[in-house]
Order: structure tokens, then sequence, then C-alpha cells
């Protein structure tokens, strides 16, 4: 069944291009000219398509155009910006609210994902990427520090030394190392990126919409909320009708296997 429409008009972005299927949503950053780089009109195009996902959760899946991801923060409104604007969050805010959307996000990765780009992708649920991808945050070559997110995400990601070495020597990972510290977990060829994309959102989309908005939920509550956030979200989900539907269905499977798999009887041989 498909979900309800989250009334998005593509024709309302200028920096995005926006695809609304039955059970997720397609956003491409399209900024080619600057290869993708991160301006406010992009956040607040960004923060329109968390509003509509809030209110109708589907699986996002965030891709590049022309063989880029997103190069970073555009520059020359970076260079622009001082204290103030730093205290405002512009770019972490939205990075936490794709992070904490209510079903997953998916980033697939192609070419440059540098400074806010890379951000964006640690914000993701999963990341997958082409051999061309380079990742990493070469903020302290400018003299600023990556804190979108960075700083606390990629010591989750890959762990504290992996993490030290991309944010104290903006060390930029090619995909087989990308692949091999789990920053990301699949490479592809571009030509079959978005494709992979969609193999992964299939593989959500075959499970409970609810179980995994209330995992991802719990996924990512404080360690101290345990286990007692597990007992409650489980006491939801085991009242729900999907979830006595989608176990008498794996009954009633295993029973027909279990059935099939019976010898003839005495009285069934002699008919054959």
């Amino acid at each position: 069944m498909a979900a309800p429409a989250t009334g998005l008009n593509p024709q309302n972005f200028s920096t995005l291009l926006v695809d609304e299927r039955d059970d997720r949503l397609v956003v491409l950053l399209n900024r080619p000219e600057v290869r993708n780089a991160i301006d406010q009109q992009m956040v607040d195009e960004l923060h329109a398509v968390c509003a509509a996902l809030e209110q109708t959760p589907k699986v996002l899946i965030i891709a590049g155009t022309e063989g880029v991801f997103a190069s970073g923060a555009d520059i020359g409104q970076l260079r622009e910006r001082r204290r103030d604007d730093a205290l405002q969050g512009i770019n972490s805010t939205i990075f936490v609210r794709i992070a904490k959307l209510p079903m997953p996000v998916i980033a697939a990765l192609d070419g440059f994902c540098l400074g806010g780009g890379a951000e964006l992708a640690y914000a993701a649920d999963f990341r997958i990427g082409t051999p061309s991808v380079r990742i990493g945050n070469p903020e302290t070559g400018l003299g600023i520090l990556a804190a979108a997110g960075a700083n606390w995400r990629l010591k989750e990601l890959v762990g504290e030394p992996v993490a030290k070495e991309i944010l104290l020597t903006g060390s930029v990972l090619r995909a087989d190392r990308a692949l091999a510290v789990n920053l990301i977990t699949e490479i592809h060829e571009a030509s079959e990126l978005m494709a992979a994309a969609h193999a992964l959102a299939d593989r959500i989309a075959g499970q409970d919409p609810l179980a995994v908005r209330i995992t991802k939920s719990v996924f990512h509550a404080p360690a101290e909320a345990h286990p007692l956030i597990d007992q409650l979200a489980q006491g939801i989900l085991f009242e729900s009708q999907a979830k006595f539907d989608r176990m008498q269905a794996f009954l009633d499977k295993k029973s027909d296997k279990k059935a099939a798999k019976k010898p003839a009887t005495t009285s069934e041989q002699e008919k054959n």
C-alpha cells in the first residue's frame, strides 16, 4: 500500500531535484556550477524536505548531480560569515534534523564529498559510493573546524584514530579506504549507484515501517535510556496489528513448508 504524498512540489526547489515515490523520496543536490556546494538556499530547501518527511515519513535517498555529491559549504558565503553566524549552527541544525528523520536516510556518494558535504553524508543512516568517491574534512586547512557534525559523528563511525587523521590532517579518503574503515558500506560503478540505493531502500521497504521507525529511534537513544526504552518500544510494537499479521504469515509459511516435506501416507502412495 502506497504511503500518502508529502505534498512537496518539485517546482518549488531551485537547488534540489525532488522525485517522490510511493515509499521513498529521492533528493539530488543540484548546483553543478559549484560542485553542489551547500549554500543557504540549499539549507532552506533541505529544511522543507525534512518538514515534509517528518509529517509523512518515507525513506530518503540523497545524491548529487553530474558526478559530485557535494564539494562542501559554499566558500563564498562561508568567507563572509562571522561569530553570530557560527552560533546559529546553520549547517549543523539541518544535518541534525536529517539524522533524526523518522525513516532511514541513504546517502549515495559520487566524486567529491568534502567538508559540509561529508558532514551531510555522516548524518545519513547508510552511505554507499562509487570508486571515484573522495570523502573527508579539509576545514583546518581553511582556518576553521568541521563544526556541523564531523567532530562527534565521525568518531562514532570510524573510531578515534581515523577520525583524528581526517579532522587534524585534512586527509581525504578514497573509496577503497572509506570502505575499509566502514565510512561507506558498498562500492558500485557510477552507472549503478542509484540502482543500488533503490535496492537498499527496497530492503527497508520490505520491513514493517513502524518497526523500522521505532528501531531507528531506540538505536539513537542515549546509553542511559536503555534498557527501559527498548522495553517500552517493544510494548508498543507488541500491540501493533502488523506484528500479529507478519508473525502469522511467518507461521503459515513455515507450516506450508513442513506439510510439503511430509512423506506421503500408505494410502496416498497406493493412489499414485
